[in-house]
């Protein structure tokens, strides 16, 4: 999967918070991984420049993330996860 659509998964996910579970359940390792790693990574800070709209809301919708839980998925664990079902 490239960084693009990544990104593109990771905020699709922030944007609707319930796909997490549905990606849980359907054993969508990889995008949930995509959007632990986005979230950890944080919103580019360019960006504020650039689109301070789009920054400010998907800060919040990172923001919201973390305060659901979000840092306590395993990203390790959702990784290895994620090589296994590819492979």
């Amino acid at each position: 999967m490239s960084a693009r659509e990544e990104e593109l998964i990771a905020r699709e996910m922030l944007e609707h918070p319930e796909l997490l579970g549905i990606r849980l359940k359907e054993k969508k390792w990889a995008d949930v991984a995509a959007l632990v790693r986005y979230a950890r990574r944080d919103v580019p800070v360019e960006l504020a420049t650039t689109d301070p709209a789009l920054y400010r809301t998907l800060r919040e919708m990172v923001t919201r993330f973390f305060l659901r839980g979000g840092g306590a998925l395993n990203l390790a664990k959702l990784e290895k996860l994620a090589a296994a079902a590819e492979g």
